[in-house]
């Protein structure tokens, strides 16, 4: 099993930015799809974005525009740049590899957007 942390969480206006890391305990080289998920309260956990080993990018449409999603395979870590917060995009976020169906979990890492 991959251990993955994640990092970058916090309180932030609406319309600031955060940067999200998620290092991963082995190298993510062979890991075919990175992604990030999130969980607002009373709301089932849903796809943020994801990206594949050859590079290509997939973003859930309420976040497109908004969030970019990047891989550094050399660094082991997965990054969400989140520029244009709403309120609505506070929840606890979380790294995955390998997909959702067998794949690893981070812990999660809090984003609250609020003034």
């Amino acid at each position: 099993q991959v251990q993955l942390v994640e990092s970058g969480g916090g309180l932030v206006q609406p319309g600031g930015s955060l940067r999200l890391s998620c290092a991963a305990s082995v190298s993510i080289w062979s890991i075919y799809i990175m992604g990030w998920y999130r969980q607002a309260p009373g709301k089932q956990r849903e796809l943020v974005a994801s990206i594949i080993s050859g590079g290509s990018r997939n973003y859930a449409d309420s976040v497109k525009g908004r969030f970019t999603i990047s891989r550094d395979n050399a660094k082991n870590t997965v990054y969400l740049q989140m520029s244009s917060l709403k309120s609505e995009d506070t929840a606890v976020y979380y790294c995955n590899a390998g997909g959702i169906a067998n794949g690893s979990w981070g812990q999660g890492t809090q984003v609250t957007v609020s003034s």
